[in-house]
């Protein structure tokens, strides 16, 4: 489970960079060696940023340990209390802090037209990326946004005063009164939030997927945005996909 690939990676790194040093090896010759392992594993990760943060962790920390010799060992504890504080433990199955990228939902309201007043979720709003893009497709909607993170639940609230912000996990929250659901998450959370919305969503209501498509259920439409990214949109009831014809 995501991010302890990107631990392993990065302990496995250092580990060989001791290693090599102890045996005398040259160093800069065993830091080509760590960063080559770290960056071999990254490439063998799903998404373009978790292959940043495995390749780069073992370089960055290296540099970082390399510019705070004077620092007492407790000082590394300030940056993670930071950490856990944003991203308490309980988020981190879910999908870490990615900001919707601009234009990415752009042709959305004319694929899933809306009535007036509908409820349109953000679930994991983060700093409200998404939200903002929600109210560009669908300003006469009534945008939601669930984020666990407190602190980043409040920043979301102060930028997007046009939405209801509230604290919480939008796993355990029901999903039946929205007319559409909008999720950035993991490739490992789809089947789980297929789940949910099939069991939840009411009849017609739509669930849309930035970048990450739903294994085995045939989306209505598929739209492609102006970096590429692609917006994956099912329709309750979802259908089956056919199988791939050989």
């Amino acid at each position: 489970m995501w991010p302890l690939p990107a631990f392993f990676a990065w302990a496995g790194a250092w580990a060989a960079f001791l290693i090599l040093a102890r045996l005398g090896a040259f160093l800069p010759l065993a830091f080509v060696a760590a960063a080559a392992l770290g960056t071999g594993v990254g490439i063998a990760m799903s998404t373009p940023w978790r292959r940043c943060v495995v390749a780069g962790g073992f370089p960055l920390s290296f540099l970082a340990a390399g510019a705070t010799d004077a620092w007492p060992g407790w000082a590394w504890l300030a940056p993670l209390a930071v950490v856990a504080l944003v991203y308490p433990m309980r988020a981190w199955r879910d999908a870490p802090l990615f900001p919707t990228p601009h234009g990415a939902l752009d042709g959305v309201a004319r694929h899933v037209p809306l009535a007036r007043g509908a409820l349109v979720l953000d679930a994991g709003c983060g700093l409200g990326a998404g939200l903002v893009e929600l109210r560009r497709e669908y300003a006469q909607a009534r945008l939601v946004g669930i984020e666990w993170s407190r602190p980043l639940r409040a920043a979301c609230a102060w930028r997007c005063r046009f939405a209801r912000v509230v604290r919480g996990d939008f796993w355990t929250a029901d999903w039946s009164a929205y007319s559409l659901v909008y999720l950035f998450q993991r490739p490992e959370s789809m089947a789980r939030a297929a789940a949910k919305a099939a069991r939840e969503l009411a009849q017609g209501a739509w669930l849309a997927s930035l970048e990450f498509e739903i294994g085995g259920l045939e989306p209505q439409h598929v739209l492609t945005g102006a970096d590429g990214r692609r917006v994956w949109l099912y329709r309750a009831p979802f259908v089956a996909a056919l199988p791939a014809s050989r």
